[in-house]
């Protein structure tokens, strides 16, 4: 598209079986995948400490800004993503429609960012696996991770319908628990069990609904980032899809309706039942029983909330870090397929599964096993900062990125509706995702000067 040649769609579409990829994913296997590489700590864990940092209202503005961002993000990979169902996205995006060094930056940024997240939840499975451990317990934090590592290793190297089927199925039970929330939520902020009518009473008590000022908004920023990273995975996937045309726009509209339903739903509930002074609410030691979901079941009167919510925290992640694993290696195919890498780590095998590359992620996941040194609480920080900050960045590299595209389409002379799909805002969308996406950038710059680590 750079030189402005008018390639055949069937060339451009690049069949994925000449790649050594296998188009297996069905559609609902492409929406359970980016789904659940979204829902998992970030929601269960942390939304609590965003309430307890920047009070309802600043958490709920949070949510709601950031999810502005991912609107106009999820249009843009829907409409180049349906053009260019390329292993590596948006990452091959760049070297087409700008040039090689974007795209490597582009995909190493994101390869890293993935890279992290894996060992970053693997940290937290230790922390929930000891909600179950007695306080003196001798058992060593390291060993959840390790048999994590071992089953992911095994998922990986099935093949990518294995690997579909099991996401989809692990997948179901956080869904119905995270819709049983909204449902539970809002019958005990109603008064119809509980005993108490909360209403809106928890945004009028001290420090609500804005808690802390400005500066406390900023810090949740991160949080929120790193909680709503991996809504671009339906990107990754459209090159191992049965039908990209179809399935990719369906897939990323609906994993925006749902993800942004689940999650803005989910914390404007919270902000009403849970005080933003609960001490429950920082969960400093991350365990299911102080994640502010049990908090809500707790106040429906429903016993064991605590035991059944660090059941479904806990499978919840897994089905998360199987999803990052996917994504993670087939960076790393795109890193070697574009020579940015050795070639030999981009080898598939008959089952179409980039085997070196998952060796590699495997090892890069042991990382979380420097836990046995500096303790899960501490790890599990450390990934949500270095995750929260980059996200911004390649979320805005992908509006840059389809600002471009826009551009050498037209300079091509073709028109806007000859695209396989259109993404609905532009460019008032992107415009509003480039404020917001560097307004973030900037206030995270910020922080660190006058917060320096």
């Amino acid at each position: 598209m750079q030189d402005g040649t008018d390639d055949s769609h069937h060339n451009i579409l690049m069949d994925a079986s000449q790649e050594g990829l296998k188009r297996d994913l069905r559609l609902r296997h492409m929406i359970m995948i980016a789904i659940t590489g979204i829902i998992g700590t970030g929601l269960f864990l942390t939304s609590g400490s965003t309430i307890a940092t920047a009070g309802p209202g600043g958490a709920l503005l949070a949510y709601t800004l950031i999810g502005l961002l991912l609107i106009s993000v999820s249009q843009a990979i829907a409409e180049i993503a349906t053009f260019l169902p390329l292993p590596g996205a948006f990452n091959a995006w760049g070297g087409r429609v700008f040039d090689e060094a974007f795209s490597f930056q582009m995909t190493w940024m994101y390869f890293i960012n993935w890279a992290l997240m894996i060992p970053a939840e693997l940290s937290a499975s230790a922390l929930i696996v000891s909600y179950w451990l007695p306080d003196d317990t001798t058992f060593p934090p390291w060993v959840v991770p390790l048999i994590i590592i071992i089953l992911m290793l095994f998922m990986n190297i099935a093949g990518v319908k294995t690997y579909g089927e099991l996401v989809y199925w692990i997948s179901i039970p956080k869904i119905v628990t995270i819709i049983f929330f909204i449902a539970c939520g809002i019958l005990v902020d109603a008064g119809a069990i509980g005993g108490h009518t909360y209403g809106f009473e928890n945004w009028r008590i001290q420090g609500a609904p804005f808690k802390g000022g400005f500066r406390s908004f900023l810090t949740t920023l991160i949080s929120v980032a790193y909680a709503y990273s991996g809504v671009e995975m339906t990107g990754v996937t459209a090159a191992e899809s049965r039908n990209p045309h179809k399935h990719v726009p369906r897939a990323v509209n609906t994993v925006l309706i749902r993800v942004t339903f689940f999650y803005i739903t989910s914390i404007f509930l919270l902000g009403l039942i849970v005080a933003n002074d609960d001490p429950l609410l920082v969960n400093t030691d991350r365990s299911a029983a102080r994640a502010p979901f049990t908090i809500v079941f707790a106040k429906a009167g429903l016993r064991g909330s605590a035991d059944y919510m660090n059941a479904i925290v806990f499978t919840s992640l897994f089905s998360a870090i199987n999803s990052d694993f996917y994504v993670t290696t087939r960076m790393l195919l795109s890193l070697s397929r574009n020579g940015w890498v050795h070639k030999s780590i981009g080898h598939i095998n008959s089952r179409g599964v980039p085997v070196v590359a998952v060796a590699v992620v495997t090892a890069c996941s042991c990382l979380s096993l420097i836990t046995i040194f500096v303790g899960s609480g501490v790890v599990f920080q450390w990934f949500v900062s270095f995750i929260g900050s980059i996200t911004f960045q390649y979320w805005l590299y992908i509006l840059l990125l389809h600002f471009r595209f826009r551009y050498c389409w037209k300079a091509q002379g073709r028109a806007i509706s000859d695209l396989p799909y259109v993404a609905w805002g532009y460019p008032y969308f992107n415009i509003l995702g480039v404020i917001i996406g560097c307004f973030c950038i900037v206030c995270n710059w910020y922080l660190s000067v006058i917060n320096p680590p």
